[in-house]
């Protein structure tokens, strides 16, 4: 079976889109998908906005997404998947350590941290950014998925948004499921149930 090719934007600081990763990687496992991770940025969505849907007000989420978007600009979208295993299981377990430790980890050079605090890559940011959110709207956040099978239009979704990471046949049970949702003509949306706290 040929595989298919799922590409992934997401910002690296949502929790959420962590476990979703998590769950993409899972997938790998056990369907014949292969992963593109590309990177969009909910500083990026949210900007002009009145409110502050993220409560990001010192503008925090702006570092993390640039580290990714020199990343990508110098070394693709390996690279970048490389990168978040290790950024974001550090991240999201609350276990902060210094950057260049995580580009080091991830097979990186440790040049790249100055990018945490430079807009140097905003323009391959943004155009990431817009590749991806292109494909859907700006009705949702972070993560995008977009499946391009080798015949037929391509296949988008927001999320799955999930609080728990399947693991083995679970895993691809869900991306089975997700596929058949997404693909079928009018989709927009669907819900489960209240909002829990991620637990990885």
């Amino acid at each position: 079976m040929p595989h298919l090719t799922a590409r992934f934007w997401f910002d690296p600081s949502c929790p959420y889109t962590w476990l979703v990763s998590r769950w993409l990687r899972e997938v790998e496992k056990v369907r014949p998908v292969r992963v593109v991770w590309q990177i969009m940025s909910l500083s990026v969505l949210n900007e002009g906005r009145d409110d502050d849907p993220e409560n990001d007000p010192d503008g925090f989420l702006w570092g993390p997404v640039r580290l990714f978007a020199a990343v990508q600009h110098r070394y693709g979208a390996e690279a970048v998947g490389r990168l978040y295993d290790r950024y974001g299981a550090m991240a999201h377990s609350g276990d902060w350590g210094p950057i260049d430790t995580v580009l080091a980890a991830a097979g990186l050079p440790a040049d790249l941290a100055a990018a945490w605090d430079s807009a140097d890559h905003d323009a391959v940011l943004r155009a990431s950014h817009t590749a991806g959110i292109s494909q859907i709207g700006d009705h949702v956040g972070t993560p995008i998925t977009v499946v391009e099978p080798e015949s037929g239009r391509s296949i988008v979704w927001f999320g799955p948004v999930m609080s728990r990471v399947p693991r083995g046949e679970p895993a691809g049970r869900l991306w089975d499921g997700t596929l058949l949702v997404a693909e079928a003509d009018g989709f927009h949306e669907l819900k489960g149930r209240p909002h829990e706290p991620p637990v990885e």
